[in-house]
């Protein structure tokens, strides 16, 4: 199955988070022994990486929750506009990688400093 689309729009100088229920054949995966990583480039082919969320499962493995973050100082070192990322969850020495959700990531400029 290829990776759901989900856009988000995060605030320049805020602090940003989503918990993302992941489901398999209707019902929740249990995320016990994965991890999660997420990265934010400025397009697909991009060799540099602009920000990274911060995955973690929130609260039982078995409930099939991840949450996304992403510090207010780092969307804050970031200029506004239109970049890509993915999440993928991974068992220990990669044995297991499951791209789960794509999209893009749009950084609205702020205007209190």
């Amino acid at each position: 199955m290829s990776a759901g689309t989900y856009n988000l729009v995060v605030d320049q100088g805020s602090d940003f988070a989503i918990d993302l229920t992941i489901t398999e054949q209707s019902a929740a995966k249990n995320l016990t022994g994965y991890s999660g990583r997420a990265q934010i480039r400025s397009t697909h082919t991009s060799s540099t990486v602009a920000a990274s969320f911060v995955c973690t499962i929130v609260g039982l493995p078995t409930a099939g929750v991840m949450k996304l973050s992403i510090a207010a100082a780092t969307t804050t070192a970031m200029t506004p506009g239109a970049y890509v990322y993915d999440l993928e969850i991974f068992t220990g020495s990669d044995v297991v990688v499951k791209r789960l959700i794509e999209g893009t990531v749009t950084i609205n400029p702020e205007v209190t400093r």
